[in-house]
């Protein structure tokens, strides 16, 4: 866990209680209208999921993400994602399904999203009945986020027939298949890496499908999530351009090239942004400004956080939440 100092620093929350940012800095920039949501770690160390989606939507976020990974195996080679040590609250993590359950139990309005549900490590029918039976509990408030992973001996545990370095092909084929699914009364499928005989798979989502929001961020996690993806929703601070520097116009900009190449209009695949930093009012405006819809906050490391924390952290936001958020419902 990081000292007091450095969690002060990054996220203004001390861990005697919340550093508010000053009404008088906000008060007079009312021209970007931002949705938020927020992403907790989700261990049975920190705040419940009922209580937390209850909070955010008396806050006037926009939705509650939650992410994945079903274990981590002691004996790994693949380096963490952001490189550095594994941080803690990724040995942790609760059911993402059932954590977002409860979540609706407890809120009317709230989106409830995977960010991200490893879709290859679940089974297909099992997959399609789960985030159809969310949805319907929900009356139609899932966002299902996906991703590959990078964890290659986690995936390895699930799929061993399945050749890391062919994940991307094999999600897109998930993608076809769920989509299969939730559209077709009887549905079959058979791919490369799926196969479903005829078969009935119920329940369906209550609108027929269920949005699918992409997070990759490199080249090739571009050019996927512009072919297939309902939305994208990138690490704001993982977009960087050919000479490793940050550069979220630059990704954003090939991200609508690529979906122009796959015949699709910008226009209508919007855009969200994961941030594990504290959201200024300068970025805000200028993520607006590149037609990000909303921004998906989270608390800046990845260790254990109970609820007090949590809770802070909340409270430190809700200036940002009210002058810069945009109407939900």
């Amino acid at each position: 866990m990081r000292d007091s100092q450095s969690t002060l620093e990054l996220t203004g929350v001390s861990p005697r209680g919340p550093t508010r940012l000053p009404l008088a800095s906000l008060s007079h920039r009312g021209g970007a209208a931002m949705k938020f949501g927020y992403m907790c770690m989700n261990s049975a160390y920190g705040i419940r999921p009922a209580r937390l989606a209850a909070e955010l939507e008396q806050r006037g976020f926009d939705s509650f993400w939650v992410p994945e990974h079903s274990h981590i195996p002691v004996d790994r080679t693949s380096p963490f994602i952001t490189g550095g040590e594994l941080p803690e609250g990724y040995l942790h993590m609760m059911h993402p399904m059932v954590s977002l359950a409860s979540a609706a139990s407890a809120t009317t309005r709230l989106k409830l999203g995977t960010g991200v549900c490893l879709l290859l490590q679940h089974t297909l029918p099992d997959l399609a009945m789960q985030t159809a039976t969310l949805d319907v509990v929900s009356d139609g408030r899932l966002e299902f986020g996906v991703g590959v992973g990078w964890n290659a001996e986690e995936l390895a545990d699930h799929r061993p027939e399945l050749p890391f370095r062919q994940r991307y092909s094999a999600m897109r084929e998930r993608i076809d298949a769920l989509r299969t699914i939730w559209r077709d009364e009887i549905a079959s499928f058979e791919g490369k890496y799926e196969k479903l005989s005829s078969s009935w798979v119920y329940p369906k989502p209550v609108r027929g499908r269920i949005p699918i929001l992409l997070g990759n961020f490199g080249p090739v996690g571009i050019a996927h999530a512009a072919a297939c993806a309902d939305e994208w929703m990138p690490i704001d601070h993982m977009l960087k351009g050919t000479d490793g520097k940050p550069d979220v116009a630059g990704r954003i900009g090939e991200f609508r090239a690529e979906l122009e190449k796959n015949g699709r209009d910008p226009s209508t695949v919007p855009i969200s942004l994961f941030m594990f930093s504290r959201p200024t009012p300068d970025r805000i405006e200028r993520y607006a400004a590149l037609g990000v819809h909303r921004l998906i906050v989270s608390p800046p490391h990845a260790n254990l956080q109970d609820a007090d924390f949590t809770l802070r952290h909340l409270d430190d936001l809700d200036n940002i939440v009210r002058d810069f958020g945009a109407a939900v419902g």
